[in-house]
């Protein structure tokens, strides 16, 4: 479930779960998110939920389905969901950096010995 895993995901990245959270601080962790290609949209998002972007050229905007940007690049999936829960500031600019997402099992960042953040369904 795309909406469960990015809020969860927004509340780790600004740590809200944390003692010390304060809106104006970045006390948030690094996030990182595997599997990213086994995400699930229920009902009829894949063929009717629409990603937009622009060039800033006059007609310059392109759109795409969630199940073509799913095949094509899972990972901009949950990107996008997160950062419309983030702050829209240099903070939460700075917070989306500090999420790192793949879309299979492995990732580079062992040596950081991350800790499982398991999913409520």
């Amino acid at each position: 479930m795309l909406g469960r895993a990015a809020t969860r995901i927004a509340d780790l990245l600004r740590g809200k779960s944390k003692p010390e959270f304060t809106p104006h601080v970045d006390c948030g962790d690094f996030v990182v998110v595997v599997n990213a290609s086994k995400v699930v949209l229920t009902g009829r998002k894949l063929d009717d939920k629409m990603y937009y972007r622009h060039s800033g050229y006059m007609g310059a905007l392109k759109k795409e389905s969630a199940k073509d940007l799913l095949d094509r690049r899972p990972e901009e999936v949950i990107r996008e969901a997160v950062r419309g829960m983030l702050p829209k500031t240099d903070l939460g600019r700075k917070m989306l950096s500090k999420l790192k997402i793949y879309a299979g099992p492995e990732h580079p960042h062992d040596a950081q010995k991350p800790r499982v953040v398991e999913l409520q369904r």
